[in-house]
């Protein structure tokens, strides 16, 4: 009997052995912005793929396997995108990138991606064109094109708006591009535009621009900003008595506006597929576990990075990791589209984007936008 329990000892060992032997280390790449003026974002992104990658590795990985975040800080910069991207897939040789957090730094270092065929998946790039640069760029942020003409109708309808400012950053791709679908929603509205003015990144001081829109007595000033520039022109503005509602943007989705605007940040209206007053299953134990972990609540951008994580996850899924690399970019890559899964942000699937010049695009985020508008130090869901 003893021979008999000591050779099955052996034997289970033994098997022990060769599952931890056949075990991988799944490296995932994260380029955010931790630092400059996007810094705000790269944080809660970082923290999102944090929070999900622990949870994924404590309830046993995926498929037995480890994962493993290589965190890089791309600064918001184009030029440090690039480097980063190229160090995460040629050095570190991680099966996928999360980011950039920038649509300008997407659109200067997704090509990187896409001619190493390594897929990149960003989670705050909603300008156009991105998955247009080819069919290894996916994104789960809901585009701008997507979210913009609801957030107007919505707001439109609680203001009885008749005529609007304009007023957006001429000098970066994602607020020209919402300047675009905000021109093109307002015109399929038959919503007139009384002035449009511009700002570039780093202004402080936007006196002059709000004086002009004030004087044509808009009945809300649409902004396509980031949060460093839209903070401060909402406080701006109510100092020059200018107190119309504002609709912004994805970049001006963040609870950071309380901190830059305080009092001054009621009546800003956004549009998002995420809402932290959204109360479903998914989202109430999100936020729960970001709030245990972190000690604060989270965001748009926080969420969107947590269930990029777990759609990864998905797709890893039906990835037999190999060990060569090249083999398992490429498996994911194909895994990826087919997912679909209901997270923090609700319901998703993938659609695949028009490539240019007629070769295969990118995969966008297929799901509904909620409309919400800033009271009180909240965002508060409107219909």
């Amino acid at each position: 009997m003893n021979r008999i329990f000591s050779q099955s000892l052996l034997a289970a060992a033994a098997l022990g052995t060769a599952a931890f032997a056949n075990a991988a280390e799944v490296k995932i790449g994260v380029a955010a912005a931790l630092s400059g003026g996007a810094g705000q974002y790269g944080a809660a992104i970082r923290n999102g793929f944090q929070l999900a990658a622990d949870q994924i590795n404590a309830a046993g990985g995926v498929n037995g396997n480890t994962i493993k975040l290589v965190i890089e800080d791309e600064q918001g910069k184009k030029e440090e995108a690039i480097n980063v991207f190229k160090k995460l897939i040629f050095q570190d040789r991680v099966v996928l990138i999360f980011g950039p957090t920038l649509s300008n730094s997407a659109q200067a270092a997704d090509p990187v991606a896409q001619g190493a065929k390594t897929p990149v998946f960003g989670t705050s790039n909603t300008a156009d064109g991105i998955t247009s640069i080819g069919n290894y760029v996916f994104r789960n942020s809901v585009t701008e094109a997507d979210v913009l003409p609801e957030t107007i109708r919505i707001a439109a309808k609680h203001n009885n708006i008749k005529k609007v400012a304009v007023f957006y950053g001429n000098d970066d791709v994602f607020t020209k591009s919402g300047y675009d679908n905000f021109k093109k929603a307002l015109e399929d509205l038959k919503i007139p535009v009384t002035t449009t003015e511009t700002f570039a990144k780093g202004d402080v001081d936007f006196k002059a621009q709000l004086t002009k829109i004030k004087a044509t007595n808009p009945d809300a000033v649409v902004l396509s900003a980031l949060i460093a520039e839209g903070g401060p022109i909402m406080v701006q503005a109510r100092q020059l008595g200018l107190n119309v509602p504002f609709i912004g943007g994805n970049g001006m989705n963040s609870v950071k506006v309380f901190d830059l605007a305080k009092d001054k940040a009621d009546g800003l209206w956004v549009g998002s597929p995420w809402s932290i007053e959204n109360a479903t299953p998914e989202n109430t134990k999100f936020i729960s576990a970001y709030k245990a972990k972190y000690n604060v609540a989270p965001d748009q951008f926080a969420a969107q990075a947590y269930d990029a994580m777990y759609i990864v996850a998905e797709a890893l899924k039906k990835v037999k990791i190999s060990g060569n690399v090249q083999a398992d970019r490429q498996a994911l890559q194909t895994a990826l589209p087919e997912v679909k899964t209901t997270g923090a942000t609700g319901a998703f699937q993938f659609r695949q984007a028009q490539g240019a010049r007629g070769k295969p695009g990118g995969y966008d985020a297929v799901q509904t936008p909620i409309v919400m508008v800033t009271r009180g130090g909240r965002y508060v869901i409107e219909k």
